[in-house]
């Protein structure tokens, strides 16, 4: 089973007291991973599933000290210390406290995976405050998507995946074609990795399809009343189409036939279950950045395609936004609607997105990074260019 570029990243802190939770979009492969994890774990261990109530009935004590007593009775484990392993940890909110109290009086090492951090934030106490490491799991990377699919091999040393500088250089003509085709599919299918090891182009539609059913059977049902439900279907409608574009909130407030602040709410939870990014306007004021509109992009490119219709611009620019997003915090930048760049990464590189770039492209991308201080940049083309600083987002 391929293991995801993160994997050694989480196992470094593997002896660490703090609980490790993996969160992320249902079906981009956190029990896989939290598998992998427990396989390769040499301590007594336990694994819970908490779409099982069976398993939830462990944890179903007010008496914490019994608990712990019960689980090293089942583990077997003696003086060594327990390792508890639990998936779909939202199913019992109550968990945290207990996790909490068994860290700080028996030194137990809790792996656990959440489907939203929705969930983490408005469902879960703040007793696990300073004693876990977050990790959110993404759809497959396009190093991960080639990984995946047997095209390219990665090497048990890969800091470099995780730092963009290593990525930013003139790419000649042939490394261009050498995965021009596999980019294509890409953007049409996104990185959810069933879809990206289903070979037939009607199964990973359909599969694609059977993801956002579960995303709504799963995460807004739960979350959410009957009338909810229908107004975040249609929400999530209206988003489609302005994909890559500055939401105007009075005007999908109108749209929608909701209140700003049920809108606002609405947003939070879509993103807080991973289905979209809200990107903020770039400004060295802190406030400036909360307080300006923001341009939204969905999580994978399979499935906003399966959910609405958008032009090549925004598939293109809605791969660059999750790909760049592997780096760290990105930003654009909007002078007045008369000036724009699609992103700044980490307020320090620029990144302009073309179909295909051009010289004016980059001389009018220098001269707007010039004026506001950001002295990198690069341009981005889908199709082969030879244009000063230009990058292909396959090489992202």
């Amino acid at each position: 089973m391929k293991k995801r570029l993160i994997f050694n990243e989480i196992l470094k802190y593997l002896d660490h007291k703090n609980a490790i939770v993996i969160t992320g979009m249902r079906q981009v492969g956190k029990t896989t991973l939290m598998k992998q994890i427990y396989d390769v774990t040499d301590h007594p261990k336990l694994w819970f599933d908490f779409d099982n109530p069976l398993d939830t009935l462990y944890f179903e004590n007010n008496d914490y000290n019994s608990i712990y007593e019960l689980l090293k009775q089942k583990s077997g484990a003696k003086n060594e210390r327990l390792y508890i392993f639990i998936d779909e940890i939202q199913n019992l909110p109550e968990i945290t406290t207990i996790i909490k109290y068994m860290i700080d009086h028996f030194g137990v090492k809790f792996i656990v995976t959440g489907s939203s951090n929705y969930y983490m934030k408005n469902l879960f106490p703040e007793s696990l405050s300073g004693r876990k490491f977050l990790n959110v799991l993404n759809p497959l990377s396009f190093t991960e998507f080639l990984y995946f699919k047997n095209k390219i091999e990665i090497s048990g040393e890969i800091q470099n995946e995780f730092s963009i500088e290593n990525k930013l250089k003139n790419y000649s003509l042939l490394e261009y074609k050498q995965y021009e085709n596999d980019f294509s599919e890409f953007m049409e299918f996104g990185g959810f990795p069933e879809v990206v090891m289903t070979q037939d182009i009607k199964t990973k539609r359909e599969v694609l399809k059977n993801i956002f059913t579960s995303f709504f059977e799963k995460d807004i049902k739960i979350l959410s009343d009957f009338k909810d439900v229908r107004d975040l279907r249609d929400l999530i409608l209206l988003l489609v189409p302005r994909t890559g574009n500055m939401i105007d909130i009075s005007r999908l407030s109108s749209e929608l036939g909701v209140n700003r602040v049920k809108l606002y709410n609405y947003l939070e939870l879509l993103q807080g279950v991973f289905l979209i990014k809200l990107i903020p306007k770039y400004s060295d004021s802190i406030d400036k950045s909360v307080a300006g509109g923001k341009k939204v992009y969905f999580a994978d490119n399979g499935l906003l395609k399966i959910i609405g219709n958008i032009n090549d611009g925004q598939l293109l620019e809605n791969t660059v936004a999750n790909q760049l997003s592997n780096y760290g915090e990105i930003a654009f930048y909007n002078k007045r609607n008369t000036a724009e760049i699609d992103f700044i990464l980490n307020k320090q590189i620029a990144f302009e997105v073309k179909l295909r770039t051009t010289e004016r492209d980059f001389k009018k991308t220098q001269n707007l990074c010039s004026k506001i201080g950001i002295k990198d940049f690069w341009l981005v083309s889908l199709k082969y260019s030879e244009t000063q600083k230009t990058i292909f987002p396959m090489f992202l």
